[in-house]
């Protein structure tokens, strides 16, 4: 078990590196543009795809939603199956589509074939990385999906000491995550990835929890490092 906490410190070392090294490409990416309608085109849509969606980033979380002071144990289940049962959460996995198939105008809405969704249709520019407590689109989000970036999707209406936990959780380990508020669920929380295989669109992830139980910490840590950085477009 030490051996599997050294390799995860280790782990996460590494992408803490590959975080600071990836902002100012990650940024020029984004200014190159996505798709092959050009790069007027493209920059002309960023602007007005953020000046229309907005949202919360990181840096200005509203404390009533996800409250700080929180605390999680310390991680002692690092199997993915055996986190979600001993959580009573379900695994799920879901046949993906929309692989690098991008919408440019931010009011338009896809339907997704799963709640909440995994892979499909979405729109040209990803949300930031971040914890929020008002929620992107789900088109939006999507892109963050294809990128590799695992959300965990909770009710606002959890216990205050939950969300507070929760806050905890995702600041101990925060790379390519979001923390994204979603009431129409039928879950308390649930967390979703995009993996890229396999080809041509890969297979979208699910760990779905109706309670919050003592196990959802190990199952969403669990869920995490199993599905992170593994999305059709890998964008650090």
């Amino acid at each position: 078990m030490s051996s599997r906490r050294e390799q995860k410190e280790a782990l996460r070392r590494e992408r803490e590196q590959r975080e600071r090294e990836a902002k100012a490409a990650q940024a020029r990416k984004r200014m190159v543009g996505y798709g092959v309608a050009g790069i007027l085109v493209i920059v002309v849509v960023v602007v007005l795809g953020l000046v229309a969606l907005g949202g919360d980033d990181g840096g200005s979380v509203d404390a009533q939603v996800l409250p700080s002071g929180g605390s999680v144990p310390e991680q002692k289940q690092f199997d993915l199956t055996k986190a979600a049962a001993a959580a009573g959460c379900e695994l799920k996995s879901v046949k993906a589509s929309g692989s690098f198939d991008h919408t440019t105008d931010p009011n338009e809405r896809v339907k997704y074939n799963s709640n909440p969704p995994t892979s499909g249709r979405h729109y040209v520019v990803p949300a930031d990385d971040g914890a929020y407590t008002t929620a992107p689109t789900d088109e939006q989000l999507v892109h963050n999906l294809e990128h590799g970036r695992v959300i965990i999707w909770f009710q606002p209406s959890l216990p205050k000491a939950t969300r507070a936990d929760l806050k905890a959780l995702f600041d101990d380990d925060s790379y390519q995550m979001l923390l994204v508020p979603r009431t129409k669920m039928p879950y308390r929380l649930a967390s979703s990835a995009w993996n890229g295989t396999p080809a041509p669109a890969g297979k979208g992830r699910l760990l779905l929890c109706k309670q919050v139980t003592p196990g959802v910490w190990d199952a969403l840590r669990a869920f995490r490092d199993e599905n992170r950085s593994n999305g059709p477009e890998a964008i650090p």
